[in-house]
């Protein structure tokens, strides 16, 4: 398994082993022992969304502390553009955000941590994504964060005139308005 980071203090590409032969494939996809030299995050739910059209956005997304979830998030079926965004008060990193396509072809995953907006657009048809996260879903604790919010500046790679979102997510508020509860603790790696 190979693990990389990406940019931002804690996010990383994870890389899993893929042995295939004539019959099709095995992989590990999660284990606690590959993964404790880099997350030591425990998870207890892991979640599944399939999306239809190529340019569906999902997120920004997070829970408020005590509730926050990392999550670590795979592709099945299709690809998407993963992203996740620093909303930790006082980080040198703040408010800058890392993509990442995540695809069924390339057997990748990303590694989100807490104290991370998480969103993701589909750039296949038919887009299966699975997801493990480290708490359980709490509505009272879920926020979200505009995905065209111009003060982060994401590059989305299909244009957003055209694209497929929940109302929920496309009225969500810019980070500037959004009081998180994280706050940036130590030096960023």
């Amino acid at each position: 398994m190979e693990i990389r980071p990406l940019g931002l203090d804690g996010v990383l590409e994870i890389v899993p082993r893929k042995f295939g032969d004539h019959r099709g494939f095995f992989s590990e996809t999660f284990s606690v022992r590959s993964f404790e030299q880099a997350v030591t995050e425990a998870f207890v739910q892991d979640n599944h969304s399939l999306s239809v059209a190529p340019g569906t956005v999902r997120g920004l997304h997070f829970q408020l502390p005590p509730r926050a979830q990392a999550k670590l998030v795979r592709v099945v079926r299709g690809a998407i553009f993963d992203v996740a965004v620093d909303i930790r008060q006082g980080s040198p990193s703040f408010g800058r955000w890392v993509g990442l396509t995540v695809s069924s072809r390339d057997w990748n995953q990303i590694f989100v941590p807490k104290g991370f907006a998480h969103g993701f657009m589909t750039l296949e048809p038919d887009t299966e994504v699975i997801y493990k996260v480290t708490d359980y879903y709490s509505p009272e604790h879920d926020r979200s964060i505009r995905f065209d919010d111009p003060d982060i500046g994401i590059d989305w790679p299909l244009p957003v005139s055209d694209l497929q979102i929940s109302d929920k997510d496309r009225s969500a508020p810019r980070l500037r308005d959004v009081d998180n509860g994280f706050v940036f603790v130590g030096e960023a790696a």
